[in-house]
């Protein structure tokens, strides 16, 4: 069994030290629900599915976004007003929400 998931994880909790509030992050995912939608699944061919993602992983992401690390015409214009606050509780509210997956067939 590989140790990989582990230390990524470890790398990873600094950016998650501030815990998010999902009540909060359901209000400020108005502005993500174009695209994403309110679940989190998404709208639009070109966006991804943000519903279940790991909170570190959309924090680190959209962190990204604000400060120009990441560039997407769209994401760095919705992303760079949001406050450190703002990034948790959305990652609260979209890594919050369950996704069940079943095979095809």
């Amino acid at each position: 069994m590989t140790r990989l998931p582990l230390v990524l994880a470890a790398l990873l909790v600094p950016l998650a030290a501030q815990a998010g509030d999902a009540a909060l992050g359901k209000k400020k995912a108005t502005a993500c629900q174009t695209c994403h939608g309110m679940d989190g699944l998404s709208k639009m061919p070109e966006a991804p599915n943000i519903a279940g993602q790991v909170e570190p992983y959309l924090v680190k992401q959209l962190t990204d976004y604000r400060d120009g690390k990441r560039s997407n015409e769209i994401m760095n214009v919705v992303a760079k007003d949001l406050s450190d606050a703002d990034i948790a509780n959305l990652a609260a509210y979209y890594g919050g929400i369950q996704i069940d997956v079943l095979p095809p067939g």
